[in-house]
């Protein structure tokens, strides 16, 4: 099965989940987008080496990489093989002088030693197919205020509201505006929600 590079696009608060924060991976040579809810202390692992930060003691994934490093263990690609009502799995891709080996690993843990050891994140096809975002970049405009309206209604619903029939309620052409305007506005998490809502009408 053939693989496909992602780059780390994007790390912002997450809009419904205290204390999360969205990961946003990209495909390397396309314009997918892989939004990934992640935990708070794998958000600050992964922001502190992209921003070349050194805390005063080392993470646990600093720890993992020391280890490996003197055991001269290399980690040579981390790989984002499944997804499962909605939980991502991915491995670790190792190897020593003379074998290589696979670890299972949370995708937020993957990721956070992936840019420690500056090695590529890849996936397959199917899973960018099924959880990925395009922005499409056809129409003359009217797309993004036409969405933009509808987005900002869906922001001021009600605490306690359903955001899920909110987005029910609303027609395919609809959605799609808001879809291409969530990504424009790089609210990926919203536009993951939109595109479910989506994805579960064509399979309706």
């Amino acid at each position: 099965m053939k693989k496909i590079k992602l780059e780390i696009v994007g790390l912002s608060y997450s809009q419904t989940q205290s204390g999360a924060y969205a990961l946003v991976l990209g495909e390397n040579a396309g314009s997918r987008r892989l939004p990934i809810i992640i935990g708070g202390f794998e958000a600050q692992a992964i922001a502190i080496e992209l921003e070349k930060m050194s805390p005063s003691r080392p993470l646990t994934h600093d720890l993992f990489k020391a280890f490996a490093d003197q055991f001269e263990i290399k980690i040579t690609e981390v790989l984002i093989y499944n997804l499962v009502e909605g939980i991502f799995y991915a491995k670790l891709v190792c190897s020593n002088a003379s074998e290589q080996y696979e670890i299972d690993a949370r995708t937020s843990d993957a990721i956070a030693i992936a840019v420690r050891f500056g090695c590529p994140i890849y996936t397959y096809e199917f899973i960018l197919k099924s959880a990925g975002i395009v922005l499409d970049d056809e129409g003359d405009g009217s797309t993004k205020e036409s969405g933009s309206d509808e987005i900002a209604e869906l922001a001021e619903t009600e605490a306690g509201a359903d955001p899920k029939s909110e987005l029910q309620a609303k027609s395919t052409e609809e959605l799609k505006n808001m879809l291409n305007t969530a990504v424009q506005d790089e609210k990926f998490e919203l536009a993951s929600k939109i595109r479910d809502e989506l994805n579960n009408r064509k399979t309706s």
